[in-house]
């Protein structure tokens, strides 16, 4: 059988098919993951990333190659769940680029679409990390390269270009040694291959649903499911200051004038990244002189989502004068969604523009209590199982009116998708903390001065959550060896911000282990938040512990009520 061009109606069944194919494999995708404790989700935000996309495709009636680029790129754009998902969209975005020039597709038009695909998601990345995603389909792009001058066939092209990234996924445990101790591929790479998949038994003819429904939402405790923990190394620091931005652009963007500015950052520091599009450019250089970098930017338009870490910051005693509310312990259901119920109405009615408003995403009604009490306009439920979209962020930002909006994402997989957000916002200047946790959100709060400006306050507030230590107990949901430690299933164990911290069958001394590990003689401040699953008392009798053991730390106890996790521990 041999195919030498592919229409628009191929192309859309391709497509979808293609969609179809990783959400029906989204869970074994999650599965995939390192770590064994149940929030696993890259397959879950995979599936919802290409869904997104595949509804606006599957509602298409006479597409074009042209439409059909542009529902695929603007749907998954806006529907891009962690970074995994953000990773797709932008391969679908690049990809999109090129075949929007044409009516149909032969071998060497794709092989140019993998070519850019490639190019625009390792340009959305700022630290690329081979051994994930990125590698497959680089992998699959220098593949595609070299077959564009070989052959016609687009099944046999295909059909090679599969075998190419099924082979570089086999390596990925070569190259990643968290993959290798816990014997798994990378599941990204798996999910996009399962896409590539699937358009390959549409191209061949095989009978595949081509009906799109949205992707089903994950529950709240999913025993099948785990995370990723990824630990990485400390790097020698030469400059002092991690310095991002955006530059929203008052002219187009030329390459003479990003080859200048590229020239310009490497004279004042290093680790640059400088992704130019239609109408704005990510910026990311690492410097001594910060203010250098966004004066230069200036020159080629207004400036937003700025992010400036001094990453040579030490660890100074600080005492946190954060938690001024109590809150009650435990909250009933109807309680808590007549209190949502109020906080939409509330917001719904706001007319007057703020100065400045707040979005946070938050899990657990005691914890959107807290977040509610520290000023937050908004509250996106997400984290953990369920991670909020690129669309959801929008959606968020258009019921907060406020000239200056800032984003906690609170989770590390949701931060891309609040940047892409940030980035399609024109009306508001929206600023993306890049919280990690919700104790990292907290403190992020509480060190906003309403008086200051907003790039003072992003500084602050960025500054003062790398002094935040957060530890998290869950249970193992399978065996396995993470860090040199042996995990059983239903082990407890304590996760800390760069690995397992503890592991055990006894839960008080895997958490009393896990704070062991996470105090040090600067630590002034501890705060427990218990889970839906714990009581006030549990946390009490370790508060006691802590205390005994530590008398010059003082100790916090709140009811988080969050999914997942007994005890969410942050230290400062």
């Amino acid at each position: 059988m041999e195919i030498t061009t592919i229409n628009a109606e191929l192309f859309a069944k391709m497509f979808l098919a293609g969609a179809n194919n990783l959400e029906a494999k989204k869970e074994w995708i999650n599965e995939l993951n390192v770590f064994p404790v149940p929030d696993g989700d890259t397959g879950t935000n995979m599936s919802m990333t290409i869904m997104s996309a595949a509804k606006e495709v599957a509602a298409m009636t006479d597409p074009t190659m042209a439409s059909l680029a542009k529902a695929i790129s603007s749907g998954s754009l806006r529907g891009a769940r962690g970074n995994s998902g953000v990773i797709l969209s932008q391969l679908f975005r690049g990809f999109t680029k090129v075949i929007a020039e044409y009516d149909e597709l032969n071998v060497r038009i794709i092989s140019d679409a993998f070519q850019k695909a490639t190019e625009t998601a390792y340009k959305a990345v700022m630290k690329p990390k081979e051994g994930t995603i990125l590698t497959v389909a680089k992998g699959m792009s220098d593949k595609a390269a070299e077959l564009g001058e070989e052959t016609d066939d687009l099944v046999y092209f295909c059909e090679e270009i599969i075998k190419e990234g099924d082979h570089v996924l086999s390596k990925t445990p070569d190259m990643l040694p968290v993959l290798k101790q816990a014997g798994v591929v990378d599941s990204g790479g798996q999910g996009l291959m399962q896409v590539l998949k699937g358009a390959m038994d549409a191209l061949l003819g095989k009978e595949v649903d081509y009906n799109i429904e949205a992707a089903a939402q994950p529950t709240e405790k999913s025993s099948s499911s785990n995370s990723y923990i990824d630990a990485q190394a400390e790097q020698e620091i030469t400059f002092t200051y991690c310095t991002q931005f955006l530059i929203m652009l008052e002219h187009p963007f030329t390459e003479k004038q990003e080859m200048d500015f590229k020239s310009y950052l490497e004279s004042i520091g290093d680790s640059i990244v400088v992704v130019a599009d239609d109408e704005i450019v990510k910026v990311h250089v690492h410097t001594n002189d910060p203010g250098k970098a966004m004066q230069r930017g200036l020159t080629y338009g207004s400036l937003t989502t700025i992010i400036i870490e001094n990453m040579r910051l030490e660890r100074d005693e600080k005492i946190s004068a954060m938690k001024e509310k109590e809150m009650q312990s435990t909250q009933t259901a109807e309680q808590e969604i007549k209190a949502m119920e109020e906080l939409t109405a509330e917001e719904e009615v706001q007319t007057e523009e703020k100065e400045m408003g707040f979005i946070s995403v938050s899990i657990g009604a005691g914890i959107n209590e807290i977040f509610k009490g520290l000023g937050v306009d908004h509250i996106i439920e997400g984290g953990q199982t369920m991670n909020p979209s690129t669309e959801d962020m929008l959606q968020a930002i258009a019921k907060v009116n406020a000239r200056n909006i800032f984003i906690l994402p609170n989770n590390k997989n949701i931060i891309m998708a609040a940047n892409q957000a940030a980035s399609l916002t024109e009306d508001k200047n929206i600023i993306v903390i890049p919280t990690k946790t919700i104790p990292q959100g907290i403190t992020a709060l509480v060190n906003y001065i309403p008086d200051s400006t907003p790039e003072d306050n992003a500084e602050r507030m960025t500054e003062e959550i790398q002094l935040v230590k957060t530890g998290q107990v869950t249970y193992a949901v399978r065996d396995t060896v993470i860090d040199d430690k042996e995990i059983r299933q239903g082990d407890y164990m304590g996760i800390g911000d760069k690995g397992i911290l503890s592991v055990g069958t006894d839960m008080t001394k895997t958490v009393l282990t896990m704070i062991a590990e996470m105090i040090d003689e600067d630590s002034a401040l501890l705060s427990i938040y218990y889970g839906e699953d714990m009581d006030e008392d549990s946390a009490n009798a370790i508060a006691e512990k802590v205390e005994a053991s530590y008398p010059d730390v003082e100790v916090e106890v709140h009811s988080g009520g969050q999914p997942i996790y007994y005890y969410v521990i942050s230290v400062e």
